[in-house]
């Protein structure tokens, strides 16, 4: 069976916050606060998350999806490491995503946070090149519309 070629992807998400860009910044670099936005969810149970907001730190997810969802039991692990923080100004991660024991994708994520007026604009690029079994990028874009959506409401809840 002939392997199929990796596919590399680079999409941008735009989202603005009605929160100042200290709040939206906070949400990444403190680990509680991003655990909740960005872990929690309802097809999966966390196994691990830890992060170590510095550069050269590391943060680690581990899912595994709950019985009755399409992957049962399965483990979804993304690892990455922190390669560019400003405060108030960006997040660069670079990071591997497996999904059981096979590796799905590698991902370079910068998170950009502009001040605008009272708010933030925030940009997401994400470059990834994804590996046979993978999500693909299509979906990988809209996990990361969702992720954006559950930060909203994270921020909206504790204004």
């Amino acid at each position: 069976m002939p392997q199929q070629p990796a596919t590399p992807n680079t999409f941008v998400i735009e989202r603005h916050y009605p929160a100042p860009v200290e709040r939206v910044f906070a949400a990444f670099a403190e680990p509680a606060l991003k655990r909740r936005w960005f872990a929690v969810g309802g097809n999966h149970e966390i196994v691990e998350f830890a992060s170590d907001f510095q550069v050269g730190g590391s943060e680690k997810a581990v899912y595994r999806f709950n019985e009755g969802t399409r992957f049962s039991g399965v483990l979804l692990t993304n690892v990455g490491s922190y390669q560019d923080i400003v405060t108030n100004g960006r997040v660069v991660t670079a990071s591997t995503m497996s999904f059981g024991d096979k590796r799905i994708s590698v991902s370079l994520v910068t998170i950009e946070f502009i001040a605008v007026g009272g708010g933030t604009d925030l940009l997401c690029t994400h470059q990834g090149v994804f590996f046979e079994g993978s999500d693909g990028p299509e979906i990988r874009q809209d996990g990361w519309r969702k992720l954006l959506e559950q930060l909203g409401t994270e921020l909206a809840s504790n204004s």
